[in-house]
């Protein structure tokens, strides 16, 4: 039988080698990104620009009607609590202020990581398993620059573009239920949105955008260059992504949070 601290710390080692690849894979795409227009051969532009659909304009639907019946379901909880206390006008503001800080950034982050980041990870899993990979350094191409770099380049640009997006959709949802459901002027409904809406509550959301699309980018390149044992690793490896992805979504939400809203920041 296996020694259990032997397989503790068999585990942490493991967890340890993963973390310093991860942040390694990070590190040279972020190099590329800065040295390449001075290299022979800088990011294709135009394979930054496919991606860029992919990931973000082919995801705008499932986003926009996430976003939608997020705002509604929010207007609808919140508005038979604030009923009793006569205060059914804050349900716009906080449809507004929810969606900006919290579950906008989040819930496209984990739609983009379920979307896009397992395409990511099947299509780079599959190019490992079938020795696509090692056909590539063989015509000196390194696969960060060539595989990595415009995936992450088309998370990191996209995910504000849709989080704004989905910020402006969940408000749309809740100023639905907020007029034809609990007959609050329209106007009287946008103006006290948006004057307890504050600056910061916007451009912190952004900022955890920007890290989810960071971690999906990493974690789904990683693990598809990671992937071994043919078409069942390849299965494997994307569940693992996505899994991974889902908790780092929310672990940095969590710090992030606490950082902006519960310290002197």
């Amino acid at each position: 039988m296996k020694n259990p601290i032997l397989a503790i710390g068999s585990g942490a080692l493991t967890l340890g080698a993963h973390t310093n690849g991860v942040l390694s894979l990070l590190f040279n795409t972020l190099s590329w990104i800065v040295t390449g227009p001075f290299r022979k051969k800088p990011v294709n532009v135009r394979t930054v620009f496919q991606q860029m659909v992919f990931a973000g304009v082919q995801s705008v639907v499932i986003v926009f009607f996430i976003s939608l019946f997020t705002g509604i379901v929010i207007a609808m909880q919140s508005a038979y609590q604030l009923k009793e206390l006569g205060a059914v006008i804050y349900v716009a503001p906080m449809v507004a202020i929810s969606m900006a800080r919290e579950l906008g950034p989040v819930f496209t982050a984990l739609v983009i990581a379920g979307r896009v980041g397992s395409a990511i990870t099947a299509e780079l899993g599959t190019m490992k398993v079938s020795e696509q990979i090692e056909a590539l350094e063989t015509l000196a191409l390194d696969p960060v620059r060539f595989l990595v770099v415009p995936r992450f380049l088309a998370l990191v640009i996209m995910m504000p573009c849709l989080t704004l997006m989905s910020d402006l959709i969940g408000i749309a949802g809740g100023f639905l239920v907020g007029v034809f459901n609990l007959k609050i002027n329209m106007y009287r409904y946008i103006s006290f949105s948006f004057d307890l809406l504050t600056f910061k509550d916007i451009w912190t959301g952004l900022i955890k955008s920007l890290v989810f699309g960071v971690v999906i980018s990493m974690i789904s390149c990683y693990v598809g260059l990671d992937t071994r044992g043919g078409a069942e690793g390849v299965g494997k490896a994307t569940t693992l992504s996505v899994v991974l992805s889902f908790i780092l979504i929310v672990l940095f939400d969590c710090v992030i949070t606490g950082i902006f809203f519960f310290s002197n920041v």
